[in-house]
Protein backbone atom coordinates (compact mmCIF):
# COMPACT_ATOMS: atom_id res chain seq x y z
CA UNK A 1 0.00 0.00 0.00
CA UNK A 2 1.06 3.56 -0.76
CA UNK A 3 1.35 5.99 1.43
CA UNK A 4 1.03 9.66 0.45
CA UNK A 5 1.10 12.62 2.83
CA UNK A 6 0.41 16.14 2.38
CA UNK A 7 4.15 17.93 2.85
CA UNK A 8 3.24 20.93 2.14
CA UNK A 9 -0.12 23.16 1.71
CA UNK A 10 -0.76 22.94 -1.38
CA UNK A 11 -3.03 19.92 -2.72
CA UNK A 12 0.05 18.49 -4.55
CA UNK A 13 3.21 18.26 -2.93
CA UNK A 14 6.20 17.66 -5.00
CA UNK A 15 7.67 15.33 -2.36
CA UNK A 16 5.63 13.16 -0.66
CA UNK A 17 6.09 13.35 3.30
CA UNK A 18 6.32 9.42 3.50
CA UNK A 19 6.44 6.77 1.45
CA UNK A 20 5.41 3.04 2.19
CA UNK A 21 6.52 0.71 -1.16
CA UNK A 22 3.55 -1.11 -2.38
CA UNK A 23 3.74 -4.57 -2.29
CA UNK A 24 4.35 -6.52 -5.17
CA UNK A 25 6.05 -9.83 -6.34
CA UNK A 26 9.51 -8.54 -7.61
CA UNK A 27 11.36 -10.94 -9.66
CA UNK A 28 13.85 -13.22 -8.16
CA UNK A 29 15.80 -13.92 -11.01
CA UNK A 30 16.28 -12.61 -14.68
CA UNK A 31 14.29 -10.06 -15.91
CA UNK A 32 15.40 -8.80 -19.59
CA UNK A 33 15.42 -5.12 -20.79
CA UNK A 34 12.39 -6.01 -23.00
CA UNK A 35 10.77 -6.53 -19.79
CA UNK A 36 11.41 -4.28 -17.59
CA UNK A 37 10.48 -1.41 -20.59
CA UNK A 38 7.32 -2.63 -21.00
CA UNK A 39 6.20 -2.71 -17.37
CA UNK A 40 7.54 0.62 -16.81
CA UNK A 41 5.88 1.97 -19.86
CA UNK A 42 2.50 -0.32 -18.70
CA UNK A 43 2.79 1.58 -15.46
CA UNK A 44 3.61 5.47 -16.74
CA UNK A 45 0.50 4.78 -19.24
CA UNK A 46 -1.65 3.70 -16.14
CA UNK A 47 -0.71 6.46 -14.15
CA UNK A 48 -2.23 8.98 -17.07
CA UNK A 49 0.85 8.94 -19.89
CA UNK A 50 -0.40 8.81 -23.38
CA UNK A 51 1.87 6.11 -25.17
CA UNK A 52 2.12 6.86 -28.61
CA UNK A 53 3.97 4.56 -31.39
CA UNK A 54 6.79 7.33 -32.63
CA UNK A 55 9.90 5.58 -33.94
CA UNK A 56 11.56 8.25 -36.18
CA UNK A 57 11.92 12.39 -36.47
CA UNK A 58 9.21 12.55 -39.01
CA UNK A 59 6.38 10.89 -36.85
CA UNK A 60 8.17 13.00 -34.18
CA UNK A 61 7.79 16.21 -35.67
CA UNK A 62 4.13 15.61 -37.02
CA UNK A 63 3.42 15.31 -33.27
CA UNK A 64 5.30 18.22 -32.15
CA UNK A 65 3.24 20.32 -34.13
CA UNK A 66 0.22 18.72 -33.09
CA UNK A 67 0.95 19.16 -29.37
CA UNK A 68 2.22 22.66 -29.69
CA UNK A 69 -1.13 23.61 -31.24
CA UNK A 70 -3.17 21.97 -28.76
CA UNK A 71 -1.38 23.47 -26.07
CA UNK A 72 -1.76 27.22 -27.82
CA UNK A 73 -5.36 26.41 -29.00
CA UNK A 74 -3.64 27.87 -32.95
CA UNK A 75 -3.37 26.01 -36.23
CA UNK A 76 -0.15 26.66 -37.89
CA UNK A 77 -0.51 27.41 -41.42
CA UNK A 78 2.38 24.66 -43.15
CA UNK A 79 4.65 28.03 -43.63
CA UNK A 80 4.53 29.02 -40.38
CA UNK A 81 5.08 25.86 -39.13
CA UNK A 82 7.89 25.10 -41.25
CA UNK A 83 9.62 28.82 -40.16
CA UNK A 84 8.55 28.73 -36.63
CA UNK A 85 10.36 24.84 -36.35
CA UNK A 86 13.25 25.96 -38.37
CA UNK A 87 14.09 29.51 -36.89
CA UNK A 88 12.71 28.82 -33.01
CA UNK A 89 12.66 25.04 -32.39
CA UNK A 90 15.76 23.35 -34.47
CA UNK A 91 17.87 26.22 -35.39
CA UNK A 92 20.91 24.54 -36.52
CA UNK A 93 23.17 27.52 -34.48
CA UNK A 94 21.67 25.92 -30.80
CA UNK A 95 22.74 23.73 -29.02
CA UNK A 96 22.47 21.86 -25.67
CA UNK A 97 23.12 25.41 -23.69
CA UNK A 98 20.36 27.44 -25.59
CA UNK A 99 18.14 24.88 -26.08
CA UNK A 100 18.14 24.61 -21.88
CA UNK A 101 17.77 28.60 -21.99
CA UNK A 102 14.59 28.00 -24.24
CA UNK A 103 12.73 25.92 -22.13
CA UNK A 104 14.22 27.30 -18.74
CA UNK A 105 14.10 31.12 -19.47
CA UNK A 106 12.69 31.73 -22.73
CA UNK A 107 9.93 29.07 -23.10
CA UNK A 108 7.02 31.46 -25.03
CA UNK A 109 8.61 32.01 -28.34
CA UNK A 110 7.26 34.64 -30.80
CA UNK A 111 5.76 33.30 -34.52
CA UNK A 112 6.07 35.36 -37.30
CA UNK A 113 2.44 35.10 -39.18
CA UNK A 114 1.73 35.02 -42.43
CA UNK A 115 -0.29 37.46 -42.38
CA UNK A 116 2.50 39.81 -40.83
CA UNK A 117 1.43 40.12 -37.15
CA UNK A 118 3.22 37.86 -34.76
CA UNK A 119 2.00 35.19 -32.04
CA UNK A 120 2.91 33.95 -28.47
CA UNK A 121 4.07 30.37 -28.91
CA UNK A 122 4.06 28.37 -25.24
CA UNK A 123 6.68 25.61 -25.63
CA UNK A 124 5.29 25.11 -21.64
CA UNK A 125 2.30 26.46 -19.56
CA UNK A 126 4.60 27.07 -16.44
CA UNK A 127 1.16 28.71 -14.59
CA UNK A 128 -1.12 26.12 -15.04
CA UNK A 129 1.53 22.96 -15.40
CA UNK A 130 -1.68 20.31 -16.09
CA UNK A 131 -2.12 22.14 -19.35
CA UNK A 132 1.23 20.19 -20.25
CA UNK A 133 0.36 17.22 -22.16
CA UNK A 134 3.08 14.18 -21.36
CA UNK A 135 3.63 11.39 -23.72
CA UNK A 136 5.93 8.55 -23.84
CA UNK A 137 7.54 6.98 -26.73
CA UNK A 138 10.45 3.90 -26.71
CA UNK A 139 12.69 2.63 -29.52
CA UNK A 140 12.93 5.75 -30.83
CA UNK A 141 15.60 4.67 -34.04
CA UNK A 142 18.38 7.80 -34.98
CA UNK A 143 19.69 6.94 -38.01
CA UNK A 144 21.16 10.14 -38.87
CA UNK A 145 24.07 10.31 -36.12
CA UNK A 146 27.24 8.51 -36.51
CA UNK A 147 25.82 5.02 -35.61
CA UNK A 148 22.68 3.77 -35.83
CA UNK A 149 21.00 3.93 -32.20
CA UNK A 150 17.89 3.13 -30.69
CA UNK A 151 16.65 4.76 -27.80
CA UNK A 152 15.05 3.13 -24.61
CA UNK A 153 12.27 5.07 -23.72
CA UNK A 154 11.66 9.17 -23.57
CA UNK A 155 9.19 11.39 -21.88
CA UNK A 156 7.43 13.79 -24.23
CA UNK A 157 6.11 17.03 -22.91
CA UNK A 158 3.75 18.98 -25.56
CA UNK A 159 5.55 16.52 -27.79
CA UNK A 160 9.72 17.89 -26.71
CA UNK A 161 11.76 15.43 -25.92
CA UNK A 162 12.45 16.50 -22.37
CA UNK A 163 12.99 13.05 -19.99
CA UNK A 164 15.09 10.70 -21.28
CA UNK A 165 15.42 6.84 -19.72
CA UNK A 166 18.07 4.58 -19.85
CA UNK A 167 17.24 0.72 -18.57
CA UNK A 168 19.34 -2.37 -18.37
CA UNK A 169 18.32 -5.27 -16.95
CA UNK A 170 18.29 -5.80 -13.21
CA UNK A 171 21.69 -7.03 -12.06
CA UNK A 172 23.04 -5.15 -14.36
CA UNK A 173 24.99 -1.93 -12.91
CA UNK A 174 23.24 1.40 -13.70
CA UNK A 175 26.94 3.07 -14.35
CA UNK A 176 26.15 0.80 -17.88
CA UNK A 177 23.06 3.16 -18.48
CA UNK A 178 24.96 6.29 -17.54
CA UNK A 179 27.36 5.22 -19.97
CA UNK A 180 25.11 4.30 -22.30
CA UNK A 181 23.77 8.22 -22.37
CA UNK A 182 27.03 9.27 -22.90
CA UNK A 183 27.95 7.56 -26.28
CA UNK A 184 24.03 8.53 -27.22
CA UNK A 185 25.73 12.28 -26.92
CA UNK A 186 28.87 11.69 -28.82
CA UNK A 187 26.84 9.78 -31.60
CA UNK A 188 23.20 10.93 -32.05
CA UNK A 189 21.03 12.94 -29.72
CA UNK A 190 22.95 16.27 -31.82
CA UNK A 191 22.07 14.31 -35.02
CA UNK A 192 19.28 15.26 -37.76
CA UNK A 193 16.93 18.48 -36.09
CA UNK A 194 18.77 17.72 -32.79
CA UNK A 195 15.64 17.32 -30.75
CA UNK A 196 17.06 15.33 -28.30
CA UNK A 197 19.14 18.01 -27.21
CA UNK A 198 16.12 19.19 -25.76
CA UNK A 199 16.37 16.80 -22.90
CA UNK A 200 16.50 18.21 -19.47
CA UNK A 201 16.55 15.24 -17.23
CA UNK A 202 18.07 11.59 -17.62
CA UNK A 203 16.98 8.73 -15.63
CA UNK A 204 18.75 5.32 -15.18
CA UNK A 205 18.02 2.41 -13.29
CA UNK A 206 18.42 -1.48 -13.65
CA UNK A 207 14.66 -1.93 -12.05
CA UNK A 208 16.44 -1.90 -8.49
CA UNK A 209 18.43 1.08 -8.26
CA UNK A 210 17.47 4.22 -10.00
CA UNK A 211 18.60 7.49 -10.21
CA UNK A 212 18.45 10.98 -12.16
CA UNK A 213 20.40 13.81 -13.27
CA UNK A 214 20.50 16.95 -15.13
CA UNK A 215 21.45 17.20 -19.27
CA UNK A 216 24.59 19.25 -17.42
CA UNK A 217 26.12 16.64 -16.95
CA UNK A 218 26.42 15.41 -20.25
CA UNK A 219 27.07 19.33 -21.87
CA UNK A 220 30.16 19.32 -19.14
CA UNK A 221 31.45 16.28 -21.15
CA UNK A 222 31.26 18.01 -24.19
CA UNK A 223 33.72 20.88 -22.57
CA UNK A 224 35.84 18.30 -20.67
CA UNK A 225 36.83 15.62 -23.74
CA UNK A 226 37.64 19.43 -25.47
CA UNK A 227 39.94 20.72 -22.81
CA UNK A 228 43.46 20.00 -23.05
CA UNK A 229 43.74 20.82 -19.33
CA UNK A 230 41.27 18.62 -17.92
CA UNK A 231 42.99 17.04 -14.75
CA UNK A 232 42.38 13.11 -14.48
CA UNK A 233 41.46 13.51 -10.65
CA UNK A 234 39.29 16.49 -10.61
CA UNK A 235 35.73 15.21 -10.14
CA UNK A 236 33.34 16.82 -12.27
CA UNK A 237 29.49 16.97 -13.20
CA UNK A 238 30.68 14.16 -15.69
CA UNK A 239 30.86 11.78 -12.95
CA UNK A 240 28.62 9.23 -12.13
CA UNK A 241 28.78 10.57 -8.49
CA UNK A 242 26.55 13.78 -9.22
CA UNK A 243 23.87 11.59 -10.27
CA UNK A 244 21.00 11.48 -7.72
CA UNK A 245 18.34 9.55 -5.99
CA UNK A 246 14.93 10.52 -5.70
CA UNK A 247 13.53 10.19 -1.90
CA UNK A 248 10.76 10.95 0.60
CA UNK A 249 10.56 14.34 2.52
CA UNK A 250 12.31 12.30 5.12
CA UNK A 251 15.55 11.95 2.72
CA UNK A 252 14.49 7.52 2.70
CA UNK A 253 15.55 6.69 -0.67
CA UNK A 254 12.86 5.55 -3.50
CA UNK A 255 15.46 3.32 -5.53
CA UNK A 256 13.15 0.73 -7.28
CA UNK A 257 12.18 1.48 -10.09
CA UNK A 258 8.06 0.68 -9.32
CA UNK A 259 8.59 3.00 -6.75
CA UNK A 260 10.14 5.58 -8.64
CA UNK A 261 8.09 6.05 -10.91
CA UNK A 262 4.84 6.07 -8.65
CA UNK A 263 6.12 9.26 -7.05
CA UNK A 264 8.97 10.78 -9.54
CA UNK A 265 6.79 10.30 -12.24
CA UNK A 266 3.82 11.10 -11.04
CA UNK A 267 2.62 14.01 -13.23
CA UNK A 268 1.94 16.37 -11.28
CA UNK A 269 5.48 15.80 -9.43
CA UNK A 270 7.46 15.68 -13.09
CA UNK A 271 5.59 18.38 -13.83
CA UNK A 272 6.84 20.84 -11.26
CA UNK A 273 10.10 19.75 -10.88
CA UNK A 274 10.57 20.53 -14.81
CA UNK A 275 8.97 23.83 -14.41
CA UNK A 276 9.98 25.23 -11.12
CA UNK A 277 12.73 23.54 -9.88
CA UNK A 278 14.94 23.35 -12.38
CA UNK A 279 17.51 26.13 -12.15
CA UNK A 280 19.86 27.44 -15.37
CA UNK A 281 22.31 29.53 -13.48
CA UNK A 282 24.47 32.28 -14.92
CA UNK A 283 27.55 29.52 -15.69
CA UNK A 284 25.03 27.74 -17.96
CA UNK A 285 24.90 24.91 -15.97
CA UNK A 286 21.32 23.37 -15.35
CA UNK A 287 21.12 22.74 -11.92
CA UNK A 288 17.58 20.00 -10.78
CA UNK A 289 17.28 20.30 -6.86
CA UNK A 290 16.95 17.35 -4.37
CA UNK A 291 14.15 15.73 -3.26
CA UNK A 292 14.94 17.33 0.49
CA UNK A 293 15.92 20.63 -1.27
CA UNK A 294 12.43 20.85 -2.54
CA UNK A 295 11.07 19.80 0.54
CA UNK A 296 12.52 22.77 2.15
CA UNK A 297 11.37 25.20 -0.32
CA UNK A 298 7.94 24.05 -0.34
CA UNK A 299 8.05 24.11 3.36
CA UNK A 300 9.24 27.84 3.45
CA UNK A 301 5.97 28.60 0.95
CA UNK A 302 3.75 26.89 3.17
CA UNK A 303 5.08 28.70 6.15
CA UNK A 304 4.22 31.99 4.24
CA UNK A 305 1.13 30.75 3.17
CA UNK A 306 -0.50 29.82 6.94
CA UNK A 307 1.39 32.88 8.57
CA UNK A 308 -0.13 35.13 5.87
CA UNK A 309 -3.85 33.54 5.76
CA UNK A 310 -3.39 33.73 10.11
CA UNK A 311 -1.77 37.45 9.63
CA UNK A 312 1.22 36.94 11.29
CA UNK A 313 3.69 38.10 9.04
CA UNK A 314 6.98 39.84 10.68
CA UNK A 315 6.77 38.01 13.84
CA UNK A 316 8.80 34.85 15.14
CA UNK A 317 5.86 32.47 13.74
CA UNK A 318 6.41 33.54 10.28
CA UNK A 319 10.36 32.35 10.29
CA UNK A 320 11.57 29.00 9.99
CA UNK A 321 15.12 27.68 10.28
CA UNK A 322 16.41 24.94 7.75
CA UNK A 323 19.66 22.58 8.75
CA UNK A 324 21.69 21.32 6.08
CA UNK A 325 25.27 20.86 6.44
CA UNK A 326 27.41 24.13 5.44
CA UNK A 327 27.19 28.12 5.18
CA UNK A 328 24.60 30.04 6.51
CA UNK A 329 22.32 32.60 4.71
CA UNK A 330 19.19 34.63 5.90
CA UNK A 331 16.61 34.62 3.23
CA UNK A 332 13.66 37.34 3.47
CA UNK A 333 10.41 36.45 2.16
CA UNK A 334 7.63 38.64 1.83
CA UNK A 335 8.22 39.78 5.78
CA UNK A 336 9.21 35.67 6.57
CA UNK A 337 12.72 35.19 7.98
CA UNK A 338 14.72 31.93 7.06
CA UNK A 339 17.97 30.97 8.13
CA UNK A 340 19.41 28.53 5.51
CA UNK A 341 22.21 26.85 6.89
CA UNK A 342 23.29 24.73 3.24
CA UNK A 343 25.52 24.57 0.41
CA UNK A 344 22.21 25.02 -1.70
CA UNK A 345 20.99 28.03 -0.40
CA UNK A 346 21.89 29.76 -3.04
CA UNK A 347 19.76 27.63 -5.46
CA UNK A 348 16.57 27.99 -2.94
CA UNK A 349 16.77 31.43 -3.07
CA UNK A 350 16.76 31.65 -6.23
CA UNK A 351 13.63 29.87 -6.41
CA UNK A 352 11.61 31.55 -3.62
CA UNK A 353 12.84 35.24 -5.25
CA UNK A 354 11.14 33.88 -8.74
CA UNK A 355 7.95 32.66 -7.10
CA UNK A 356 7.21 34.37 -3.89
Amino acid sequence: MSIYNIVASTDEATVVAEYAAEYYVRPEKYQSEAELEREFIRQLTSQGYEYISVHNEASLIANLRKQLELLNEFTFTDSEWDRFFTECIANTNEGIVEKTRKIQDDHIQILKREDGTTKNIYLLDKKNIHNNRLQVINQYEEAGGKHETRYDVTILVNGLPLVHVELKRRGVAIREAFNQIKRYQRDSFWAASGLFEYVQIFVISNGTHTKYYSNTTRNAHIKEQSSSERRRSKKTSNSFEFTSFWADANNKIIPDLVDFTKTFFAKHTLLNILTKYCIFTSEDLLLVMRPYQIAAAERILSRIVVSTNYKKMGTTAAGGYIWHTTGERVIIVMGAVFIIKSRVSGTLNKYISCIA
